[in-house]
């Protein structure tokens, strides 16, 4: 009976080992090397799977999680379905923070991804006219970055609130009628409206040819709340492993792959002028 007992008992504590080693954020395997889980929203995770080449020689397993939208990659970091994500700008993810009552942290830059206008109806910012359509994306910070392109583009002009919304819109003397809409539907728009601000992933994943936008977001000091950043759950910022995920990005022969890959759609942060 005692030997029943003991074998009984050492069934429930190796169990008890497994089901440890199976929880937490950054799983370890049995031959040591460390998972990490990193959300993205597209399909289009080229720079991500150069870093991942990179970690795997430390014994970091990188494994890419994609979302269809720019709700999912946080809410799934705060709840530990994710270890870490990389779609989001400075101010999105103080916004979400202050919405959703999250911790999420950046634990180091990636990429600065200037907004562009595209239209398949004219080539031309000059050439839209009264009452033209015009999409943005729906999203707090990236509806108030795409308003503050328009005003650059001498379209509108808006009031001087940090974070503009369509109410801020003080001078439209085109009469433009713009409409907000899911940040991914801005690209499939384009048959629909005279033009569209999208974001850099979602024209990028649509096969927006950059070259072809008749209106591009300037990259000056007021850019810093729109560098793209690598976040974290505040608990794990010091975490070592991400850590050196973050020093893997943050290199130059990852900048020289960004600036090869994506043609100036987006350009290294973490060296780029506007961070010093």
């Amino acid at each position: 009976m005692k030997k029943l007992k003991g074998l009984f008992l050492l069934v429930v504590a190796t169990f008890s080992l497994f089901l440890l080693a199976a929880c937490g954020n950054s799983q370890a395997s049995g031959n040591g090397e460390k998972t990490v889980k990193i959300g993205v929203t597209g399909s289009d995770h080229r720079t991500l799977d150069a870093v991942a080449k990179k970690v795997k020689k430390e014994g970091i397993n990188i494994k890419i999680v994609e979302f269809t939208d720019y709700s999912q990659p946080n809410t799934a970091l705060a709840q530990g379905e994710i270890d870490l994500n990389a779609f989001q700008t400075v101010r999105f993810q103080d916004d979400w923070n202050k919405k959703h009552k999250t911790n999420i942290v950046s634990i180091g830059s990636t990429i600065i991804a200037p907004m562009s206008l595209f239209s398949k109806k004219v080539t031309n910012v000059d050439q839209i006219k009264r009452g033209a359509k015009i999409a943005v994306p729906n999203d707090t910070t990236n509806e108030g970055r795409a308003l503050q392109l328009l005003e650059s583009a001498g379209l509108i002009k808006l009031n001087d609130d940090k974070i503009p919304n369509l109410q801020d819109i003080t001078e439209n003397k085109l009469d433009l009628k713009i409409s907000a809409l899911d940040a991914a539907q801005t690209a499939k728009s384009l048959d629909d409206v005279t033009a569209a601000v999208v974001n850099s992933g979602v024209a990028n994943d649509a096969k927006l040819d950059r070259k072809s936008a008749i209106y591009q977001e300037k990259v000056t000091a007021k850019s810093k709340p729109f560098v793209n950043i690598i976040s974290a759950n505040k608990k794990d910022k010091d975490n070592k492993t991400y850590k050196k995920i973050v020093e893997a990005y943050q290199s130059e022969d990852i900048a020289k792959e960004i600036k090869k890959d994506y043609n100036g759609y987006e350009l290294p942060a973490w060296n780029y002028k506007i961070l010093q």
